[in-house]
This record gives structure tokens, sequence and C-alpha cells, in this order.
């Protein structure tokens, strides 16, 4: 199996690359941008008998390691190969 985890900061909390990224893109005149937030893709295989499984233990790893819980949030995907 396949996991595909997406984190990104929480809401409130400063995200200095996007804030520059939207500030640079408005000055080549794309001026109808709000709220840019970059945030970071994950993938790994996985290797759990079941996908409830592979979903528990991908959860525990982001909690645990892969997003920092105080300001940022993360969502999986558990695709089957």
């Amino acid at each position: 199996m396949k996991a595909r985890i997406h984190v990104f900061y929480k809401d409130g909390v400063f995200d200095p690359q996007g804030n520059t990224v939207e500030e640079s893109l408005k000055k080549m005149g794309f001026s109808r941008i709000k709220n840019l937030r970059i945030g970071r893709v994950i993938d790994l295989e996985v290797d759990y008998p079941s996908k409830e499984e592979a979903k528990r233990e991908v959860t525990k790893m982001c909690e645990k390691l892969l997003a920092n819980p105080v300001i940022e949030s993360f969502k999986h995907e558990i695709m089957e190969t």
C-alpha cells in the first residue's frame, strides 16, 4: 500500500514561505491571489495487513513525527497498489 500525507500550517499560523510566494506572484501581476499557503506532501509505502491498520499507523506517524501538532494539521490517504 502507499500512503500520501499532506501537511499544512494551521489557520492563523504565519506561513513565511507562502507569504513570500504570494507577494512575488502579486508583483508579477497575479493580483487576485488571497491567502496562499504552502505545505508539503509525503509519500511512503507501507506494509500492513489491512487498510484500516495502515490508516491507524500512518496517523500515529503523523502525530509523533511527520507533523507538528501545535502548528500543523495533516490529512492522509491510503492507496492500495
